[in-house]
């Protein structure tokens, strides 16, 4: 149905002639009477009957009036959702690694009980995250990757960087002491067994690229998703892994700082292309990139 016809014919049970409502919205009663005879047509019912020269609404047309109230209302309400100008209203479904959450989102949401958007946040690795902004299940995704191991993210998206943290390598606390640049300590831990990330590839790929400049490929044996594990695992002499600089590192644990080249895990906001315009997809992300947070780290 056309909802301009439908307007018409709310206005017609509100004002009871269309003399009246030609007068209000500026058309013409015979404008009025078209209209409303082609939006029977659509809703395949007779809307008006006439008593004596004038007409009125048939049981039909009062309920098509009343359901054009609420019709005409959720019109509105979708039109001043999507208007840049107006004040942003909405759920935005948020995608995120633990740590961006805790680190970007959290902050920002005292300051959302101002306004009438909201966030629905669910934790996810930054593959999953993109695939669920591809499906457009979600409107923004929180992922990250490392400077030494970049991945592109396709054409599809729009990335925005948000922080970067530097990592180390945690070690055994009784693992002789060691200095030196990044490709260095990790060459010296090449016959070790190494701890990766289970959810994500980029732990393995960053570590694989300073490996590569010794000759050696690191010996990936176990995954973890929680720092809390992969420091369970050292300590207990398990392997080697990577570990942000900025977690308080647990007894039976040491972190070697791992320098030239440094290596910095990077956090991004990511949104579909030509979505960042809508208007509360646009104030949360524009808070979130308002601010600049060197000390992230990852989970």
């Amino acid at each position: 149905m056309d909802t301009r016809r439908l307007e018409l014919l709310v206005a017609l049970a509100r004002l009871g002639s269309m003399r009246e409502v030609a007068d209000e919205l500026g058309v013409t009663t015979s404008t009025v009477s078209q209209q409303i005879a082609a939006l029977a047509r659509e809703a395949g019912t007779a809307l008006l009957e006439p008593v004596g020269r004038r007409v009125r609404l048939t049981p039909a047309g009062r309920r098509l009036a009343d359901h054009g109230v609420t019709i005409l209302a959720a019109v509105e309400a979708a039109r001043a959702d999507l208007d840049p100008d107006a004040e942003p209203a909405g759920s935005v479904r948020v995608a995120g690694f633990a740590t961006a959450i805790r680190r970007s989102l959290v902050p920002l949401l005292a300051s959302l009980r101002s306004t009438r958007v909201q966030m629905l946040i669910a934790e996810h690795e930054p593959a999953e995250a993109l695939d669920l902004l591809a499906d457009d299940a979600v409107d923004l995704a929180l992922v990250y990757d490392y400077a030494l191991a970049p991945r592109t993210v396709d054409d599809r998206f729009e990335a925005t960087p948000l922080w970067t943290a530097r990592w180390g390598l945690a070690v055994p606390a009784d693992s002789a002491h060691e200095d030196g640049t990044a490709h260095a300590v990790v060459a010296r831990h090449r016959h070790d067994d190494w701890i990766v990330n289970s959810r994500n590839d980029a732990d393995e790929r960053v570590v694989a690229a300073l490996a590569a400049h010794s000759g050696s490929a690191p010996r990936i044996v176990h995954r973890a998703d929680s720092l809390d594990l992969v420091q369970d695992l050292v300590a207990a002499g398990l392997g080697v892994g990577l570990l942000a600089e900025s977690v308080t590192v647990r007894p039976g644990v040491r972190l070697l700082p791992l320098r030239e080249p440094d290596v910095l895990l990077r956090a991004f906001a990511v949104v579909r292309r030509g979505r960042a315009a809508w208007a509360p997809l646009a104030l949360v992300a524009g808070r979130l990139t308002s601010t600049v947070d060197t000390n992230g780290s990852r989970r």
